[in-house]
């Protein structure tokens, strides 16, 4: 008989939410039943294992549907805990696949003890406490809509990998299930997620994932092609492990400057790269954030979205000793993308080049508001279409999405549209875009 006790590398699971309770209270009742098959006395009596049993069965369903797990509940739940776990074993493994040295014998250990409770027939259990709903969560469809805390690509992973482990026949077999799992998508939230945002609690700044995030690609951006060029050829080398730039996007609003960065995030997060939003508010926690990621197998692109500060505002001193300038090295892993409708991102006055002036030294203070631009390395100018630009990425969307009008009065409405509705750009066109589609289906 296998005990969860006996897990070395595999038993620091998430006690805030029903993570460890799940596990403890379900292997504590097939560790109980196997002692009384062997002739032992269980230490709690049975109509509180049927209660334990009961409650565990509760909490599976609940933590089932949040995270859209369909068919065999309890292969889910352990397949979830595995690429999870992170753990000596696990994050060496993520991005680089089989791992070497004396760890594989103990990772091979933990496998073990769970490849049992896969195994373990949870119906001869019930059975025994006289249960008989467990068929339903061993065979459990799930309900349209349900699943919160994983996108749908995540989620069917996991049940894959369930399945697969499920049908190992030895040990080593199941560890390189998993092994490959870690390889090719990653373990932990940083693995499993693509982006993140920054939530300060108590114990400091959390990483927390985003899970709904736009399907946007860099395709789908009309024009830009040598804005769009600058930001790959970056981002590839940062992916690649060559030197790369800190970069800021700047231009005329509604350009395309976020959406692209969505674009980045979702065209290379197959090849290790992670991003996460912070805030001008958060930035007292960028070093914790840092700090967070600095030794994991990920790119991680830190993205400040619409990045400016008022003159009043002192945050720019501290983002300029994080970004470069600071006694610690910054990490290879590590760059900072930032949006911003301001070239210099810091508000200047006329009065900032006057030669007379509270400050005696004007040049200084200029050039104090200028250094932060300075410490991103590639600055990409996005700025507003011309009328047949802007006519063009009509035109593109207007395809893209279905929308059958004559070219001469598509383009005649789009006109009057941005006339209306503050200036031509890829946000105006796109807006006129779902403005017709509203109006066709109203129709």
């Amino acid at each position: 008989m296998r005990s969860a006790k006996e897990l070395i590398l595999y038993r620091d699971f998430d006690r805030e939410t029903d993570d460890a309770v799940i596990f403890e209270q379900m292997t504590s009742l097939i560790e109980m039943e196997e002692e009384k098959r062997n002739g032992k006395k269980p230490a709690v009596l049975r109509e509180e294992r049927r209660t334990l049993f009961y409650d565990t069965l509760h909490r599976l369903l609940e933590v089932s549907a949040s995270h859209g797990f369909q068919g065999n509940l309890w292969h889910n739940y352990l397949t979830y805990l595995l690429i999870s776990n992170e753990n000596a074993y696990s994050k060496s493994c993520e991005i680089r696949g089989n791992t070497e040295g004396s760890i594989n014998e103990i990772a091979l250990h933990d496998f073990a003890i769970f490849q049992y409770f896969f195994e373990y027939d949870l119906e001869r259990l019930a059975r025994e406490l006289e249960i008989d709903c467990v068929f339903l969560i061993l065979h459990y469809q799930r309900s349209e809509g349900n699943g919160n805390v994983f996108n749908q690509r995540i989620r069917d992973r996991i049940c894959e990998l369930s399945v697969k482990l499920n049908s190992t026949k030895t040990t080593e077999e199941f560890k390189a299930c998993v092994s490959e799992f870690y390889r090719d998508f990653g373990v932990g939230k940083l693995g499993l997620h693509k982006a993140f945002r920054v939530k300060h609690t108590e114990n400091g700044a959390q990483i927390v994932p985003v899970t709904n995030i736009a399907h946007v690609h860099l395709d789908d951006l009309v024009g830009y092609e040598i804005a769009k060029e600058k930001l790959i050829e970056n981002t590839e080398a940062f992916v690649e492990g060559r030197e790369a730039n800190n970069c800021l996007l700047f231009g005329d609003a509604g350009t395309g400057k976020s959406s692209s960065i969505k674009a980045i995030i979702n065209q290379y997060y197959e090849k290790g790269l992670r991003m996460i939003e912070i805030y001008k508010h958060q930035f007292m926690d960028l070093q914790s954030v840092i700090s967070q990621v600095k030794n994991r197998n990920y790119k991680f692109i830190i993205y400040m979205d619409d990045l400016s500060f008022e003159e009043f505002e002192t945050e720019y001193k501290y983002l300029k000793a994080v970004i470069e300038g600071g006694l610690e090295k910054k990490p290879q892993n590590v760059l900072i993308y930032a949006t911003s409708n301001r070239r210099h991102l810091i508000r200047e006055n006329f009065s900032d080049k006057e030669e007379i002036r509270e400050d005696m030294h004007t040049s200084d203070t200029v050039q104090e508001k200028l250094s932060l631009v300075y410490r991103f390395g590639v600055s990409i100018y996005f700025g507003a279409p011309t009328k047949k630009e802007f006519q063009e990425i009509v035109k593109v969307l207007a395809k893209k999405h279905g929308i059958k009008m004559p070219l001469e009065e598509l383009l005649l409405e789009a006109n009057r549209w941005e006339l209306n509705h503050g200036g031509r750009s890829g946000r105006t066109a796109q807006q006129f875009v779902d403005y017709l589609l509203g109006t066709k289906e109203k129709k």
